[in-house]
């Protein structure tokens, strides 16, 4: 999961599982694989950059336990 903010400063949470892919059309359009359209304030780099910190978290508690 990660945190996103759409254009009118409202944070949500998004599964980071779920995105299909990022755009950007000039703002950043996320689609999931649900088939939802979600436009946030974020770049893609930075979306990009919040599912690799997500996954690592994700990786090293399976590697602790």
């Amino acid at each position: 999961m990660i945190y996103v903010t759409r254009l009118n400063n409202e944070e949500f949470i998004v599964n980071a599982e779920l995105i299909e892919f990022i755009e950007r059309t000039p703002d950043t359009v996320i689609s999931l694989t649900t088939g939802k359209k979600i436009v946030v304030k974020e770049t893609p780099e930075e979306i990009i950059q919040r599912v690799i910190e997500y996954k690592q978290k994700i990786f090293n508690k399976e590697v602790l336990e």
